[in-house]
């Protein structure tokens, strides 16, 4: 059985070390990406601080997102690629920091009280698998500390779960 441990650190650092080592065990043996993904959304928001939403978005088509495994609010099932912030993040295959959401052009308010988001796109082989997405209700919640962190947990989400059948 897997327990969570608390982290108790100001140092955003070590604060990713440990969750990525926690991740890690927590993952350890099981290849489902649904399975992985809930796990990870969960150790996610039950562990950082000022989070409203944490979860996943698959790519099921080319050009559209679908709901995963989420922590948080009811949220938008489909999101256009190209579209808000998680659908700019496969577009540009890239890391999306959002201090304020109110600013980025064509942001998709699933819950109105998000203020800053992190988007960050799962990529093996060179595909976009889909993204991690973090929202908080602070604005500029998120920083390059936080990007680097949750980079890392996505390669660790990736490494660990099969294919989801991505086109």
């Amino acid at each position: 059985m897997f327990a969570t441990k608390a982290i108790e650190t100001d140092d955003k650092a070590a604060l990713y070390r440990e969750l990525a080592q926690q991740l890690e065990g927590l993952l350890s043996g099981e290849r489902d990406a649904i399975a992985n993904a809930a796990n990870t959304a969960a150790l996610l928001f039950t562990t950082l601080p000022d989070l409203n939403w944490a979860g996943f978005y698959f790519l099921r088509s080319p050009d559209e997102l679908v709901l995963g495994p989420f922590q948080g609010n009811p949220a938008c099932v489909r999101i256009a690629v190209g579209r808000g912030v998680c659908g700019a993040a496969v577009e540009q295959r890239r890391t999306m920091l959002v201090e304020d959401v109110h600013t980025f052009a064509g942001h998709i308010a699933c819950d109105a009280a998000s203020r800053s988001e992190l988007v960050v796109p799962l990529i093996r082989d060179g595909r976009v698998l889909g993204v991690i997405d973090l929202d908080s209700p602070h604005v500029a919640r998120f920083d390059r500390d936080d990007q680097r962190g949750i980079e890392s947990i996505a390669q660790i989400y990736v490494k660990a779960s099969d294919d989801l059948g991505v086109p």
